[in-house]
């Protein structure tokens, strides 16, 4: 089975994106393939690698960041939600004349076609957050 994920809630926030990347490597580990995960709203908290966690929590960055590199699965962030929260790749740090990039470069930086595209060619789409 193919599967996008949605994910709208920030790490800091709840159990949302963590419950979204544990489902995502259970669901490879079972055969299964993740095509997208499009992070939209609070969710694109997560691409953020400005973030710095308790030395005593895992850092939810790191899970995703693996994710891509393992399994290569494409990580999206939704262009208008991250720019609203200082959240830019280089080339928009560049436009946007910014001094440096905020995002990981595990993740990129793309509109809401990129959710449509994925979830038409999924069997299923699940969203976690919200």
């Amino acid at each position: 089975m193919i599967y996008t994920l949605l994910v709208l809630s920030s790490p800091g926030a709840g159990h949302g994106a963590r419950t979204a990347a544990d489902f995502a490597l259970t669901a490879i580990g079972r055969g299964h393939t993740i095509n997208r995960v499009f992070f939209l709203d609070e969710g694109v908290d997560a691409g953020c690698a400005a973030v710095v966690y308790p030395q005593d929590e895992s850092t939810p960055l790191d899970n995703w960041a693996a994710l891509a590199e393992e399994h290569a699965v494409e990580l999206v962030l939704c262009i208008s939600s991250a720019l609203k929260r200082g959240l830019l790749d280089s080339s928009e740090a560049q436009r946007y004349d910014k001094p440096a990039a905020t995002v990981h470069p595990a993740f990129s930086i793309g509109g809401l076609g990129q959710l449509i595209e994925a979830a038409a060619g999924a069997d299923r789409l699940m969203t976690f957050g919200g």
